[in-house]
């Protein structure tokens, strides 16, 4: 004879199994390759082009070097577009990321930013666990697509130095240094690569407009290249490359900084977590490319950042004009950003030489024509029609990003579609006086029925409340069935108002109570308020039926029950 044995608990709950192994890579990855592969193998060249000059301009800007940008690049481009969450993101430094890092290397050298990138690696790892990559469903319309259009104007604006062949201070604001690049120009020089970068928009523009997937930013970066070489153009090319990547290793971590680090992880963190996401969401809007996972990609992120730091690189995140690039050059996989990367390391392997001439300029067009296409007019349009709350919070969210960062941008733009979010609802929270039910009745003109609608939230809690104080009868019945919200400061305001009517002598009935508000309605105080625990009613006509009762005992003189 056998005995069945009870099965023992899985250490692991399932449904975190299935989270946890949905962060990994798996066949649903590979598959839109097998249609799309040509495609992205184009594409991924031509964002390794784009991607280029900036990583190494990141990577000096930040304070650490044209290295520590390709590194970045490299590595934590792989990284991310294998275990990332979205099938065309091109990750690696941003300019953002780069105004973050630059004081950190300024007060604790540049070893302190692969010790922040280690760091704040793991705290997106662990985010992406713990599935908060889901914040971003949190930020509104108006301030994702005034994000993207204050990007495209940054992106702009950070191009005319390089179409003009102008230097600027390093770490000005990119308005300003847009500013003094053409203030400073040396216009009978300036020309040229000016001309060089219009031709290439114009190029890219105009092979947009043929049928197929002509590569037009690969082909105008090509054609740009070969006319300076040919003509012998005095304009700035890319220049001298790192000629190795190194070995990975593990940062020396000095714990009496430790403490000092904590806070700009953090920020470096939630900048990466925020920027790829937003990221993600608008390549995703640009093409049919693919649901983004947020949580698996803010995961990603946070390896890539990891893996980043461990060969000497800074941190990471998507980069929004990378993958603009990358999308309209027709990506659909994975494969494109592992290309990008590719690209890079066999530069760096064997053709730092060729890719030196190529002309600033002409990627400067190259990205100046991408920002044209990364806001949709359409979408705009529609946008400032709906309302002028969310035409304000689509301005003010541009305004941040173009004049203070990225981080502020996206935190003042959902304050601001917070406060008109409220507005609207406190607005539709109201009371309304309604008629007793069945035929009139001797009294019931000191009855006031009042209806609460709406949310009673600390929003809107005053002024409904006063309404409510405001009515002069001996029995005031509140329906509140018709409350959706109920929030302490709603439940604290409503005890307020039943002991202040109690205390005038008014008896106050409450009818229609939601379960779901019962406990925070005693825990504020609001049913100690009331006369006796059977002032609360869930049937209409019984309430009034009480209250008919209540005011004929008074006007007949009889006594009226006080308090419990």
């Amino acid at each position: 004879m056998t005995t069945a044995t009870t099965p023992r608990p899985a250490l692991i709950p399932a449904h975190i199994r299935r989270h946890l192994t949905g962060l990994l890579p798996g066949p649903a990855d590979l598959a839109p390759m097998r249609t799309s592969w040509r495609r992205d193998l184009i594409a991924g060249i031509t964002v390794g082009v784009v991607a280029l000059p900036l990583a190494l301009a990141f990577g000096v800007s930040s304070g650490l070097g044209a290295s520590a940008g390709l590194i970045t690049a490299i590595v934590a481009g792989v990284v991310a577009a294998v275990f990332g969450g979205s099938h065309v993101q091109v990750s690696g430094p941003t300019g953002a990321m780069a105004v973050v890092l630059a004081p950190i290397v300024a007060a604790h050298g540049p070893h302190a930013v692969i010790v922040v990138s280690v760091i704040a690696g793991v705290i997106l790892v662990a985010a992406g666990a713990l599935r908060l990559g889901r914040v971003v469903v949190y930020i509104p319309w108006p301030v994702i697509e005034g994000f993207t259009a204050g990007i495209a104007l940054v992106i702009a604006l950070q191009q005319v130095p390089l179409a003009l062949d102008t230097s600027t201070p390093t770490g000005e604001r990119t308005m300003l240094a847009a500013y003094d690049a053409v203030r400073l120009a040396d216009w009978s020089h300036a020309w040229l690569p000016l001309t060089i970068a219009l031709g290439v928009v114009v190029l890219v523009e105009a092979l947009r407009r043929l049928p197929g997937s002509l590569p037009g930013a690969l082909i105008a970066v090509v054609a740009a290249t070969i006319v300076a070489e040919v003509a012998g153009l005095n304009v700035t090319r890319i220049g001298e490359l790192p000629s190795h990547l190194p070995m990975p290793s593990i940062p020396m971590i000095d714990p009496s900084i430790l403490s000092e680090l904590a806070g700009p992880a953090l920020a470096v963190a939630a900048l990466a977590a925020i920027e790829s996401l937003l990221s993600a969401r608008v390549a995703a809007g640009m093409a049919p490319t693919g649901r983004v996972l947020p949580d698996r990609e803010v995961f990603g992120q946070g390896l890539a950042s990891i893996a980043s730091g461990l060969f000497g690189g800074m941190p990471a995140t998507g980069a929004i004009a990378r993958t603009a690039v990358n999308v309209r050059a027709g990506a659909r996989s994975r494969l494109s950003a592992v290309t990008h990367a590719v690209l890079l390391t066999a530069v760096v392997a064997f053709g730092s030489g060729l890719a030196s001439r190529i002309p600033l300029s002409a990627l400067a067009g190259v990205l100046i024509a991408t920002t044209l296409h990364m806001v949709n007019p359409r979408e705009v349009r529609g946008l400032m029609k709906v309302g002028r709350s969310t035409a304000a919070t689509f301005v003010v969210t541009i305004a941040c990003t173009v004049l203070l960062d990225l981080l502020t941008a996206v935190e003042v733009g959902l304050v601001l579609a917070a406060f008109f979010a409220l507005r609207a609802m406190a607005d539709t929270t109201h009371v309304a006086t309604q008629p007793l039910p069945g035929p009139p009745t001797r009294g019931d003109e000191h009855i006031a029925l009042l209806r609460l609608e709406g949310s009673l939230f600390f929003g809107a809690a005053d002024r409904v409340m006063d309404d409510i104080a405001d009515a002069e009868a001996w029995v005031v019945i509140l329906r509140l069935s018709k409350v959706e919200l109920l929030d302490p400061t709603g439940a604290h305001r409503l005890a307020e108002i039943v002991r202040l009517l109690e205390a005038r002598g008014v008896t106050v009935l409450i009818k229609g109570l939601r379960n779901r508000h019962q406990r925070m309605a005693a825990r504020a105080g609001v049913l100690e308020a009331l006369r006796t625990d059977q002032h609360l009613f869930n049937d209409l006509d019984v309430a009034v039926a009480h209250a008919r009762s209540h005011v004929a005992r008074q006007l007949a003189g009889q006594p009226v029950p006080r308090r419990r």
